[in-house]
């Protein structure tokens, strides 16, 4: 989503810190997927107004929006996950440059591994879960670590819309439409579910925000 109004968005948008900038450069030169400026700050706000002492992120990837939400929330601790070496090199890297990393806890792992899990939730309760990893896994981070959530917990799951490709018919690559297909499962069986009330949020690439009954 990079229309006309996204843009006049974004100019309204007060000047960024040079590290986000940084960052956010980086990442769209090595193709690394990032949350775009509208969403993460939506996040951000939406975070701002729920107050959470504690986030859960899945999907640390170069530290771009566990540091966001850092600067966002003053007295947050984050505690985030990633499976890549390169990608927790890279965030850890990041993190040593900002006194925010202070309240990031960076697990590196594999998010659905017993042992991850396990220092997961010793590490939480959490008030705020943000699933942002792999996109065909969903369901199972959705499983795996919403019983790690306070009362009245939310959980925000990042790229629901899939670049606007959940609401085409035909997708001609087999890959692309298989991971469409799960998405399209996750929004279904999210909305549906009996322990969280779920709305879409067309920003960025698609923010679903649930909260616990």
């Amino acid at each position: 989503m990079n229309g006309p109004v996204e843009a006049y968005i974004e100019q309204l948008m007060q000047k960024k810190d040079p590290l986000f900038e940084e960052m956010a450069s980086f990442a769209k030169s090595e193709h690394i997927p990032i949350m775009d400026p509208i969403g993460v700050e939506t996040l951000c706000q939406l975070l701002r107004i729920q107050k959470p002492e504690s986030v859960l992120e899945i999907g640390t990837a170069i530290g771009y929006s566990a540091l966001k939400m850092a600067d966002a929330l003053p007295d947050v601790k984050i505690v985030t996950i990633e499976r890549e070496e390169e990608r927790v090199a890279q965030a850890n890297a990041y993190f040593a440059r900002t006194p925010l990393s202070r309240r990031i806890r960076l697990l590196k792992g594999d998010a659905l591994s017993s042992d991850v899990i396990q220092k997961a939730r010793e590490l939480g309760p959490y008030d705020a879960i943000f699933i942002d990893a792999a996109k065909g896994q969903y369901r199972k981070f959705f499983d795996s670590f919403t019983p790690l959530l306070r009362e009245k917990g939310c959980v925000y799951t990042d790229n629901v819309l899939f670049k606007g490709l959940v609401v085409q018919d035909f997708i001609a690559k087999k890959q692309v439409s298989n991971l469409v297909r799960k998405i399209r499962s996750y929004n279904e069986w999210l909305m549906q579910h009996e322990q969280f009330i779920t709305a879409i949020f067309p920003v960025g690439d698609g923010l679903a925000v649930s909260m616990k009954r």
